[in-house]
């Protein structure tokens, strides 16, 4: 049990007289949606998604132990691992004086590096705050007696430097007993001290820790709290960005993710990535942590998540008087030397999309430039095509040696004529000319519809048109006033449009369940009942519009359901609005599979009893076999069996191959829809399908929408 701090009755209860506790938010209820905006591509966040190069500063009165208390060594967390009484840190607290703290000599710092923001440590596990707190007198003022105020003097450095700020504020607090004892009232205190982190300092971003499951002392932050402080934090702060710690560090909390001492390995699917590395072993100070990186491995660490469009947050922990010592600076010097002239391949740049990464360095992207980033020179490089360009100029930055430029193979070798301007990495700029996009659509959205039950029955009990699918119901909102916040089922249906003719990897974030079809296929499908997940598929298109029906349940606790796209040209967003066009409207005919034309080799399977539509089906076993079927409307679904002795079907519509269906499944499915069109101009359209594979190939009916 810690010592209390002593402290007069008379100056408690000013103290707390002092605490303004912010009004808490309306009450979530059925019908709402917590997402504010995609923060993948929004506004919002794109200083954020350009900056990719942070500094993180973790600072508190930990730092007076330089490392050591006895025999133990920790930094930050040496309260808690080296089991120093409460008695003797509160008092080892209280000789804290970082007098040589100088945020102007931090900022540019940080400036001369190339970082464009800088997040340091408001609050740590240990509870310090490193502001002069009205919620409690566990404070750098207060405590400490240290006079000035060092988030003011880093936000008025960082502002007038065009330096972002935010603060790391741990959820986590070993020091207040009501942590423990009275969680609601710890709750009310920690969002006080949030509501003086904004007013008084407006924070870019909020980088939340100490949300996991935890003993010594229990920590039992939920998915709930989560929920509630992400609200909380929206409310008193529109702008903010905060990390995935915020809640339980799912692909649903915050706005980015967080991975820690390790990098991230692939481009943002469900949310932007930053990763967190020290500089040496330790965040806090420790005199005995000597082991500093070099400016050639965090130079291209660096360059690895640029080209993943991840972002660095590399920290640095000042000694107990705030100094940054010589092995810090000097790795983020040699870091800032390379930036000075090789900036351009990491601010604002990121995941290629149009190229392998190649095996001598990494590739960024801005637009139209690729940055190679040669960590291996030589005579030729060659880069690898995922998706077509032209190389119309390439040069070397900070030289004015010639590149040469040849194609070769699946791609393009680039011959410089002279060697490597830098022993880290040498960087050549290449100026690329991809295929015109087809022009932004003039979507409205897609048609939804909803349920009061998980199996889609009876009639929606809601149908509207949803600019896009980016919905986070968490646990008490749901898509509508006149739906439940648990058990109900959505469908969006109607067609999606490309701008580009290349792969697009379909990404479906959700809970509980989700079915996507894009022209008829099956391109994700994760039906067994799960928390918050990210699944994808990917499926090749062109340009122009393609049949979509997405499906969701949800089963019981939290809810949420996104739909992401990305290609080789376009970055991971939420499908927008302008793509997505409404299943049109009509009467259905519903039609037997006698009105189709068949190719040679069919023949017709009667009163089979599995359930087939006017009790019939026409088959074939021959490869190459078809049908082709003339009608006149706006849409159209072709419905057979699946089943595990069928295959693949080619799918034709007026002489353009649309899809090839897969149309085996290890259950006998009868009346299955295994391709869609929707929002075809009104007139008359040919479908014609065509057995690639499989023992059998069936046709049952066709669903026409007619106007």
């Amino acid at each position: 049990m810690r010592a209390p701090l002593r402290i007069g009755l008379s100056l408690l209860i000013a103290v707390a007289a002092a605490i303004v506790i912010p009004a808490a938010p309306v009450a979530a209820a059925p019908g709402d949606n917590y997402v504010v905006d995609d923060a993948l591509s929004g506004a919002r966040t794109r200083w954020f998604d350009e900056a990719r190069f942070g500094m993180f500063i973790h600072f508190g009165p930990y730092a007076v132990y330089q490392g050591q208390y006895g025999t133990c060594r920790e930094a930050e967390w040496i309260k808690r691992q080296c089991n120093i009484p409460w008695s003797d840190y509160e008092a080892k607290a209280a000789t804290f004086n970082p007098a040589s703290f100088n945020a102007n000599t931090i900022v540019q710092m940080a400036k001369q590096a190339g970082q464009k923001y800088i997040v340091i440590t408001s609050k740590h596990h240990d509870g310090f705050a490193m502001w002069p707190t009205r919620v409690n007198r566990w404070n750098l003022r207060d405590h400490s007696g240290f006079s000035r105020d060092l988030l003011r003097e880093l936000k008025d450095a960082a502002t007038a430097n065009g330096i972002k700020l935010g603060f790391y504020y741990s959820i986590w607090d070993w020091h207040d007993p009501d942590f423990v004892a009275n969680f609601p009232a710890y709750v009310t205190k920690m969002k006080a001290q949030l509501q003086e982190l904004v007013t008084n300092y407006d924070p870019a971003l909020l980088w939340f820790d100490g949300e996991w499951t935890e003993t010594n002392p229990t920590n039992p932050w939920s998915e709930q709290n989560g929920e509630d402080l992400e609200r909380f934090v929206r409310g008193i702060s529109p702008q903010v960005i905060t990390n995935n710690r915020i809640g339980k560090r799912r692909p649903v909390d915050g706005d980015y993710g967080t991975p820690e001492q390790a990098l991230a390995g692939s481009p943002p699917s469900a949310q932007l990535q930053e990763t967190c590395l020290t500089i040496n072993n330790t965040w806090g100070y420790a005199a005995w942590d000597t082991n500093f990186k070099s400016p050639t491995q965090l130079v291209r660490d660096l360059a690895h998540l640029t080209s993943n469009g991840a972002n660095l947050l590399l920290n640095v922990g000042p000694t107990p008087t705030g100094a940054i010592t010589a092995g810090q600076s000097g790795a983020l010097n040699g870091i800032g030397t390379w930036m000075s002239v090789n900036g351009a391949a990491v601010t604002g740049a990121g995941y290629p999309g149009v190229v392998n990464q190649p095996a001598w360095g990494k590739v960024t992207r801005k637009g139209n430039k690729l940055y190679l980033i040669v960590n291996n020179w030589a005579t030729t490089l060659h880069l690898s095509q995922r998706s077509p360009f032209m190389v119309t100029g390439a040069r070397v930055l900070g030289s004015a040696s010639p590149v040469s430029v040849r194609t070769a193979g699946d791609g393009y070798d680039f011959l410089p004529s002279g060697g490597a301007t830098n022993a880290i990495a040498t960087v050549i700029e290449v100026d690329i000319t991809t295929p015109a996009p087809t022009a932004v659509g003039t979507g409205s959205g897609l048609k939804a519809e909803f349920w009061n039950n998980t199996t889609f029955t009876g009639t929606p009990a809601v149908t509207r048109t949803d600019p896009t699918v980016n919905y986070a119901w968490r646990f008490s909102g749901s898509p509508a006033p006149a739906i439940g916040t648990d058990n109900f089922a959505s469908r969006w249906t109607g067609s999606i449009e490309p701008r580009h003719s290349e792969t697009y990897t379909f990404t479906a974030v959700s809970d509980d369940t989700v079915r996507l079809w894009i022209d008829g296929q099956l391109v994700i499908g994760n039906t067994a009942p799960h928390g918050p997940t990210v699944d994808q598929g990917s499926v090749t298109l062109t340009a122009g519009r393609h049949d979509i029906r997405l499906e969701h349940t949800e089963q019981g606790g939290s809810a949420y359901l996104k739909l992401i796209w990305s290609s080789p040209n376009t970055p991971a967003q939420i499908v927008p609005q302008s793509q997505l066009y409404p299943a049109a409207t009509g009467t259905i005919q519903r039609l037997n599979d006698n009105v189709a034309t068949y190719s040679s080799g069919w023949s017709v399977s009667s009163a089979r009893g599995l359930g087939d539509y006017n009790d019939d089906v026409h088959y074939t076993t021959t490869n190459g076999g078809s049908f082709t079927y003339t009608f006149n409307g706006t849409g159209i679904d072709y419905l057979s069996e699946r089943y595990s002795d069928q295959g693949q079907v080619d799918i034709y519509l007026d002489g353009v191959l649309r899809a090839t269906v897969d149309t085996s499944s290890s259950t006998r499915l009868t009346q299955q829809v295994i391709y869609t069109v929707r929002g075809l101009p009104q007139g008359s359209h040919t479908l014609r399908g065509v057995k690639r594979s499989g023992t059998y190939m069936l046709v049952d009916r066709f669903d026409v929408v007619a106007q």
